[in-house]
């Protein structure tokens, strides 16, 4: 018996079988003698080697143990120690009175527990099979170590075991270490239902959508994800006027995705580049209005002065009367900022009857953002002019570039470059987005551009557009301005009733002649909202401070009708007291 050098210490006291291995022939490194004879256990199983087996790595030992036996007086020390022995017996306590012995109620509690453990953990059939096969179990003795034998206590525990010879004491022991077993067994069999449940429970609902899914299409309520996908795309280009080159496109791109699994990558960028083709509104074109009436009431409207801006754009829209479109123009408005000129843009969108659709070029240095990107990149997407397309839902809407003069120069190239073809008549009927990779036609929209400085727009961009300059307003037009269209917006912002705030002319004068001096309207802007705010916090602070005195008077009134019963409850009293003193 050892505590890990040379022997092992087992259960024993019946007849079992334990096989053992030690190293040979140098495949492990061998244990160390044991030398000292205090380094042994008081108590150990007497064993029989009944077969003794050469493997690769070592010898392999079956033992049978016989019964435990007590550690006497060393005999021998080196080479190794030999020692005599004295067999350990059991100690029975045997009930007094003939009583009911507590060693048998241990006994059958642990028979129960035993069971419990094996129907929450079938390997300990195997084991308690093999065990039962060689030896008897119907002493409590025996019944101890056999449950201490089924358990997966380390060695300490298990020599505790072995070296109790007190019978009670040595099943107590053994069922505590069963009692672990069996908590143990029952957290391991709760982990593995949650996980069988979690497993099943997909599988299920998986298997479940599959044949709701196979039901469906059976009854032809439902076809595959696929199908309708491509019923989706079919159905979008069944009532639009599709170019050729654009409607073989698509042909060839349906054919393709059908061939495809729906989990591949090619699927997606397929499915994504199918989406944004049959997107466009191929064919589709607002009504155009060319009523100069209409245009004009609606210049007046939004616009104060600008004289000849505004009949630019009227003989712009009677042209366009004559010939039925206002397509071939590309018209940039170069003043100083604040004077309209992205406003207009909004007011000849809204006298034509189209769509209105902006986007900023300021600072642009890729030309990805026009001409759009590859389909092999990802996050591939078409540039601004196909957006602009897919977000108005007309083929001929009013396209407003704004900062033109501003453009920038990058690595990704140079955008100016690449709106030569955007904004040239001649070309852009058949425009490429490298997204699209198909030619679209532009021709048909109108394409506004705003620029403070036309000294900065690159000259061949310049010469494809129709330069008209807004130079900007005078003192009396910015008092009209103001009176018309900025402090009755201003008010309305602010959330100021009619009569609350009077601007007179003089005051609206001295704020633009010393204030005010640039060419726009915006930082006259500032001023009367700053003029509005200033006036709301006064109507506010005045409306808050007479609802608190109002509050505060009807505080006192309370308090003093309150007082006035009582006074005269008191006065009654004492005019009922006289008169009953006068009656005597």
């Amino acid at each position: 018996t050892g505590d890990g050098g040379g022997g092992g210490s087992g259960v024993g006291g019946g007849s079992e079988e334990t096989a053992v291995s030690g190293a040979a022939d140098g495949a492990l490194a061998p244990p160390a003698p044991l030398l000292d004879v205090a380094s042994l256990h008081e108590v150990g199983t007497l064993a029989q080697v009944t077969r003794l087996t050469q493997t690769p790595r070592g010898v392999q030992l079956l033992l049978l143990g016989h019964k435990r036996v007590r550690l006497g007086r060393p005999v021998q020390t080196s080479p190794v120690i030999l020692a005599r022995v004295e067999e350990a017996a059991d100690e029975l306590d045997d009930a007094a009175g003939g009583g009911p012995s507590l060693s048998k109620a241990y006994a059958m509690e642990v028979m129960q527990t035993i069971k419990e453990i094996l129907k929450l953990n079938p390997f300990f059939k195997e084991q308690m099979q093999m065990i039962l096969e060689r030896s008897e179990i119907h002493e409590a003795g025996k019944l101890a170590d056999f449950g201490a034998a089924l358990t997966t206590a380390d060695a300490q525990e298990l020599q505790e075991v072995l070296a109790t010879l007190n019978v009670t004491a040595r099943i107590e022991k053994t069922l505590l270490l069963l009692k672990k077993e069996l908590e143990l067994s029952r957290l391991q069999s709760q982990i593995s239902k949650q996980v069988e449940d979690k497993i099943s429970a997909n599988q299920r609902r998986y298997m479940l959508m599959e044949q709701l899914k196979q039901i469906k299409k059976e009854l032809g309520l439902e076809r595959d994800d696929k199908d309708a996908l491509l019923q989706k795309f079919a159905d979008r280009i069944k009532e639009l006027n599709v170019p050729e080159e654009a409607s073989k496109v698509i042909d060839e791109e349906m054919a393709k995705i059908g061939t495809l699994e729906s989990a591949s990558s090619e699927f997606n960028v397929t499915r994504n580049y199918l989406d944004w083709l049959t997107s466009l509104p191929w064919g589709i074109h607002s009504e155009e209005n060319f009523e100069l009436s209409r245009a004009e009431k609606i210049l007046a409207e939004e616009h104060y002065g600008l004289e000849d801006v505004k009949e630019r754009i009227l003989e712009f829209i009677a042209v366009g009367a004559l010939v039925g479109s206002t397509q071939g123009k590309i018209i940039c408005f170069v003043g100083p900022p604040g004077v309209g000129k992205t406003s207009i843009g909004k007011s000849i969108a809204r006298a034509l009857g189209r769509e209105f659709y902006r986007f900023s070029v300021g600072g642009l240095t890729d030309v990805a953002e026009i001409k759009g990107h590859r389909r092999t990149y990802v996050g591939a997407m078409p540039g601004k002019l196909i957006q602009c397309l897919k977000a108005t839902g007309a083929a001929n809407p009013v396209v407003l570039i704004d900062e033109i003069d501003k453009l920038g120069r990058g690595y990704q190239g140079d955008p100016a470059s690449a709106l030569l073809e955007v904004l040239d008549p001649s070309q852009n009927a058949s425009f490429m987005d490298h997204y699209l990779d198909t030619p679209v036609d532009l021709s048909k929209i109108l394409f506004l551009c705003t620029a403070n400085d036309s000294g900065t727009i690159p000259g061949p961009l310049l010469d494809r557009m129709e330069v008209v300059r807004l130079s900007g307003y005078i003192l009396d037009e910015k008092m009209q301005i103001a009176n018309q269209y900025l402090i009755p917006a201003a008010k309305k912002q602010m959330g100021l009733e009619e009569g609350t705030m009077q601007l007179p002319d003089d005051a609206i004068a001295s704020l633009i002649r010393w204030y005010c001096r640039e060419a726009g309207v915006r930082n006259l802007q500032k001023h009367v909202e700053r003029i509005c705010r200033k006036v709301a916090l006064k109507v506010v602070q005045a409306s808050q401070a007479a609802e608190a005195q109002a509050a505060e008077a009807a505080e006192e009134a309370g308090a003093t009708g309150s007082a006035a019963p009582e006074g005269a409850a008191e006065g009654a009293a004492e005019g009922a007291a006289g008169e009953e003193a006068a009656g005597e």
